[in-house]
């Protein structure tokens, strides 16, 4: 009988220690669901003709400091930091870092005056959704004038 009581005690230690670690998977599992899909921006698009849509993704790799100059884009644009840090300020907005999983926008014809890598050490990466109602290049020189430029 003491054998049968050992046994059923080792069963049921070993029930009690499954269900633990089934929980825990199932609360690591849930977790992961949780973090598959997460709300990265919203933004309302300004309005545009709806006949000519196109939408592009293009990665941007900045190595160690590296930076672009001053430029605009005619379309709305969506950024994501894949990798490292990038500093950004369009228009007369302020100057911001934005870390690894990040997202911010950019406005029509905005002036980007600062895009670059956040670090003087690691490499950057950011993905920018492009949304455009018209054929046109993604990059341009900047349309508006710039208050840093001199006369």
């Amino acid at each position: 009988m003491k054998y049968g009581r050992a046994v059923l005690i080792a069963g049921v230690a070993c029930a009690a220690v499954a269900a633990v670690l089934a929980c825990a998977r199932a609360q690591e599992h849930g977790t992961q669901n949780a973090e598959r899909a997460r709300m990265a921006i919203s933004q309302r698009l300004p309005p545009m003709d709806g006949n000519h849509l196109e939408v592009k993704l293009v990665e941007v790799n900045y190595g160690p400091a590296q930076a672009s100059e001053a430029h605009s884009h005619p379309c709305a644009v969506v950024a994501y930091v894949a990798e490292g840090t990038i500093r950004s300020q369009v228009d007369a907005g302020p100057e911001k870092v934005y870390k690894a999983g990040e997202t911010f926008y950019e406005p029509p014809n905005g002036v980007h005056r600062v895009s670059a890598n956040g670090s003087a050490t690691a490499p950057a990466r950011l993905l920018a959704y492009f949304v455009c109602d018209k054929a046109t290049p993604l990059t341009v020189p900047p349309l508006k004038p710039s208050s840093n430029d001199k006369p």
